[in-house]
Order: C-alpha cells, then sequence, then structure tokens
C-alpha cells in the first residue's frame, strides 16, 4: 500500500493545486512512483483521458508533473456548475445528471465506494499518493458530510499538510483559525503547515512563524516563495483573467463568459512572445483585437444571451463585417451558427438564433460527447488559409452536433475518420479543445495574424507539453528549496494508522 500525504488549504485557491503538483514532481524527482489524487473537485475545466472519460484539469496537471498519464481514478467525482445552485455531477469520468447543491448533499455519502475503489486503484500501483482537498477543511456547516477534506484523510488514513497564501493577508489568523475549528481528531491529522506565496525578507515573517507553532503545537514546515510558473489554473479564480495582456504584436481577445470553460485551451497562446492574450467582458474592453476567441462554456444558449444584452454581441458582428477575425470553441463555435436548437432541454430549452457568422445549425443532445481526437486543418478561409494541412491534437467534451455546407477540419478517433468545424472569410469554429497546444499549429495560427498586419511570421514555437516540463521541474527546485523535505518523508512513513 502507498504512504500517503494531503495538502488541505485554507481557503479555495490557497496554492494546493500546485502544491500537490511540486511534491509529485519532487517525489518522482526523487526515484518515486506517485499518483494524485482528489475525491471531489468542482471545476468548468475538465479533460478528456485515453479512454474517453472526463476528469479534472487539476489532477491532469499533477499526473504530467508526476510523470504517469491522467486517469479518471485520479478524480472520481467531477462537479460542473451549471448555475448558482447545480451542477452537473460526473462519476467516473461519465455524467450522473444535473442535481442541486442539496441534492447532491444528500447522495454524495453514497459515492464512498467509487472514492474508495479509484483510490485504492492507484494506491496498489504507486509508491506514494499525493491527495489534495477542497476549499476549507473549517467549514463547518458541511463537515458532517464530507468526502473531500478530512473526511478523505480519514478514509485514506493520510497525514496532512495545511497551506495557506500570505498574499492574500492575514495568514496567520487564517491558519490558526482553520486549526481551531477543527475536531481533536480532525486537528491531529495536521502534521506540517506551510505559508505560500511568500514575498519579502523570511527573517520578518520568523518571529510570527514561530509564534504560530507556539499557539497550534504544529511545526511550520515550509515558506514556499511566490513561483514565476506558468502551469494551467484551476478554474475562475485564475489571475488570468485580470491581465492586460502585455505588449505582443498581436492582440487576441478573449471573450470571459459568465459560465467560461477550458479557458485552458489559451494558455499555450499567451506564453508566445509574439501575443498579447486578454480577456474581455465588456464591449468597451473589446477594442481591436487581431482576433476575438469565444471559448467554450457550460451553457451556450444563456451565455449567448449575455452576450446579446452586454453588447457584445453587436461589437464582435461589427469586428466579423470589418473583415476581422474570430474563432469559437466547442461552445464558442455553436454561437457562431445561424441557429442553435434544445428540443429535450439539455440546457434552457427551446430555439435560438445564433450570431449567424457561420453557415452552420446546432442541435443539443442527451449524450455527451467524450473522446480524443488527432486531425489536420483542410478548409481554412480567408488569413487562416496557411493554417490548411496544419495537424493537431485535443479532445470533444460537447453534447451539441452541428452540421452545415462545408467542414473545417479532419478528424481521427479510435481508428474512425470524421470532420469537424466550420469556416466562412475570417471566421472559422471548431470542437476541438487544446487545438492550440501542438507547436506548429500554434504557430501557424499566429503567423497568419501577423502576415495580415504585414509582419514576419512568428518562429521556433515550443509545443505546450515541453514547455509545461520545463515549468514543473521550475516548480519542484522553488518548492523544493523552500520544504522541510525530510520532515515530510518523516511525516509519510509515520503515517495515521486510524
Amino acid at each position: 500500500m502507498a504512504k500517503a500525504i494531503m495538502v488541505q488549504g485554507t481557503t479555495s485557491n490557497a496554492g494546493k493545486s500546485f502544491l500537490a503538483a511540486a511534491l509529485c514532481r519532487i517525489f518522482r524527482q526523487d526515484g518515486h512512483t506517485v499518483a494524485p489524487f482528489k475525491s471531489q473537485n468542482m471545476a468548468l475545466n475538465s479533460f478528456i483521458t485515453a479512454d474517453g472519460l472526463e476528469m479534472g484539469r487539476a489532477q491532469v496537471m499533477q499526473a504530467e508533473a508526476a510523470g504517469i498519464a491522467p486517469t479518471v481514478e485520479m478524480n472520481p467525482i467531477l462537479l460542473k456548475p451549471t448555475n448558482d445552485t447545480g451542477s452537473q455531477v460526473i462519476v467516473n469520468g461519465q455524467v450522473r445528471g444535473v442535481m442541486s447543491a442539496r441534492e447532491y448533499f444528500k447522495i454524495k455519502k453514497q459515492l464512498i465506494p467509487d472514492i474508495l475503489t479509484a483510490y485504492h486503484t492507484l494506491a496498489d500501483s504507486h509508491e506514494i499518493m499525493v491527495l489534495e482537498g477542497a476549499g476549507s477543511p473549517a467549514e463547518i456547516n458541511l463537515k458532517q458530510e464530507d468526502i473531500v477534506n478530512m473526511g478523505m484523510a480519514k478514509l485514506a488514513g493520510a497525514p496532512v499538510l495545511l497551506c495557506a497564501d500570505i498574499d492574500k493577508g492575514g495568514v496567520f489568523a487564517s491558519l490558526y483559525g482553520t486549526v481551531a475549528l477543527l475536531e481533536p481528531e480532525e486537528r491531529a491529522r495536521i502534521k506540517g503547515l506551510i505559508i505560500n506565496n511568500f514575498r519579502g525578507d523570511k527573517t520578518i515573517l520568523d518571529p510570527g512563524v514561530e509564534m504560530l507553532e507556539q499557539l497550534t503545537g504544529i511545526p511550520v514546515v515550509g515558506v514556499v516563495p511566490h513561483l514565476q510558473v506558468d502551469l494551467d489554473d484551476e478554474d475562475s479564480l485564475t489571475e488570468r483573467f485580470d491581465s492586460a495582456g502585455g505588449r505582443g504584436l498581436v492582440d487576441i481577445a478573449v471573450i470571459r463568459l459568465p459560465r467560461i470553460s477550458n479557458f485552458t485551451d489559451f494558455n499555450s497562446l499567451s506564453r508566445l512572445p509574439e501575443v498579447s492574450l486578454r480577456y474581455v467582458k465588456t464591449a468597451a474592453q473589446l477594442g481591436s483585437p487581431d482576433v476575438v476567441i469565444l471559448p467554450g462554456t457550460k451553457n451556450t444558449m444563456e451565455d449567448l444571451r449575455w452576450l446579446r444584452q452586454c453588447g457584445l454581441e453587436a461589437a464582435i458582428l461589427k469586428h466579423a463585417a470589418n473583415g476581422g477575425a474570430v474563432v469559437g470553441i466547442c461552445g464558442g463555435y455553436q454561437m457562431l451558427c445561424r441557429s442553435i436548437s434544445d428540443p429535450t432541454g439539455v440546457e434552457a430549452g427551446g430555439d435560438m438564433r445564433g450570431m449567424g457568422l457561420l453557415e452552420a445549425d446546432t442541435v443539443f443532445l442527451g449524450e455527451k460527447e467524450r473522446t480524443r481526437v488527432t486531425g489536420r486543418m483542410e478548409q481554412a478561409q480567408g488569413i487562416f488559409r496557411e493554417l490548411n494541412g496544419t495537424a493537431f491534437t485535443g479532445y470533444e467534451i460537447h453534447m451539441g452536433r452541428t452540421e452545415g455546407l462545408t467542414n473545417l477540419t479532419r478528424l481521427e478517433q479510435n481508428g474512425m475518420v470524421k470532420s469537424d468545424g466550420m469556416a466562412r472569410d475570417n471566421v472559422w469554429g471548431s470542437y476541438v479543445h487544446g487545438i492550440f497546444d501542438q507547436g506548429a499549429f500554434a504557430q501557424t495560427f499566429v503567423s497568419c495574424l501577423l502576415r495580415a498586419k504585414g509582419l514576419d511570421p512568428a518562429q521556433g514555437v515550443e509545443d505546450w507539453d515541453a514547455y509545461k516540463e520545463r515549468q514543473y521541474d521550475l516548480l519542484a527546485d522553488g518548492v523544493r528549496g523552500s520544504l522541510d523535505l525530510e520532515r515530510i518523508y518523516a511525516i509519510m512513513e509515520e503515517g495515521i494508522c486510524t
């Protein structure tokens, strides 16, 4: 049975996912086989595994850091919010249904066998398990039915490292307060505290660290500095949405839809030196970008209504009418069509006029498409003609079928060949997430935009996967130098018996 260590946080966005990824990389570098695990994840950024199952991207990132292929056992329960009070519930990679928070709360303890089966499947084949919690273990209104923080630590017999982000302020109060709100048995599971995202002179922090250790009786096993690493973010708390975009030669405006999903599709573009990528949520912010990208969304029809209400649809249509480039991915592709029909109530129900930029129509179906694909661009038009013949890889994850007169790409999946996407002039759309991750495709895409401005094409773009490998090593180097790893290994060796 694998040794285990769990990373919990005092709040959401305390750095749990990155610290877990760092530990996965460090343990791998030290010669161990290691797997990540999060029993329940709530996120709109998801991923399709090689066997066509859906899981959260945070555990995909951690699996990559550990040097192993992501599998759905790493995240057996995924909640994808559909509105403020309900989520699509995905168990073992497959949709179980759409439930309100109260409905899910009533049944989640019934999912413990699924959680344990997934956990033991991984633990039986790896030396170390790195578990991640969610939110805070001190949510006293939710603790009774907890299956992701101390409840999961107890199921796995895992000791806990509790982290807090000092950049948010109140780090000592949040660590002490979290510990104080736990039951004695839960408190006993916390074997180390971590102060994350520190900037400045650590000697000034040291007196507070000593006092915190005295107050809690728990050692601080590390003060992790603020690290400049570029990895996939968990979800809507990302700082990427607030970026001004820099001063690159190419201005890419991604529409920040209320229910935006899989915005990680564009991380590979944002790192390119020629590119300024920014997220836009008002017509005033749009300006005159070189390309507008409509991203994926968990609710295409509601987010299209939002585009109309806030004036962004009119601004995008004016941009396209003036010859501006527009790209839609998944839900964004559906918005570009002439019409959207939802006869069975998959989303809002009924029929809706699309933006009309592509000669295609979308019908929502009850069954979700989940598959990994490879393909190449075949019928791009306008400034994007150079993309024709360029290969890509990615995955589809949608509940709609879009049909029109022409097709943009040729896809291969599980030995089958099919078409995808649509193009008209400088507008194109595709269902493929991750289409920009291949270096050659990203380079050609940006080169098309540069040439349209009379500039030289992009040069020497590295594949996103290779780039991320370097980032994982940078993350591990920064965290390794700031954690008491000898103590952490000892904590895992001692474990928790109950």
